[in-house]
């Protein structure tokens, strides 16, 4: 009986594993710069639960982002990054959300302002 209940356990297990998929994907976030905008665009979309990678691109704009489909999704991501003031993949952020960039940081202007930290 305990064989078969193990047995059973390392079934639903690997079961359960199997279900887990990790995707890549990338999408365009913008921003202006490496010093202020790429970690805040990567720290957005790390504290989303699920999140296993998030490398932003500042060149090509450029979000590569790693995620456990079975705990978040590409919108929640692009939410989260929208929230703190980025334009992300298919959700733009809100008037005040970019409003609370630094303004070297607000992409959508482009006022040449180099950022620093």
């Amino acid at each position: 009986m305990k064989k078969i209940l193990m047995t059973m356990v390392a079934v639903l297990a690997m079961s359960a594993a199997a279900q887990a998929k990790t995707v890549k994907t990338t999408f365009k976030v913008g921003g202006a710069c490496p010093d202020m905008c790429k970690p805040r665009i990567e720290n957005a979309a790390k504290q989303v639960p699920g999140v296993v990678s998030a490398k932003w691109n500042v060149k090509t704009q450029q979000l590569a982002l790693v995620y456990d489909n079975t705990k978040t999704n590409v919108k929640k991501v692009e939410k989260a990054i929208a929230a703190v003031g980025h334009d992300a993949g298919n959700v733009k952020a809100t008037k005040a959300a970019y409003g609370k960039l630094p303004g070297c940081c607000q992409y959508r202007k482009q006022s040449g302002a180099k950022c620093s930290m």
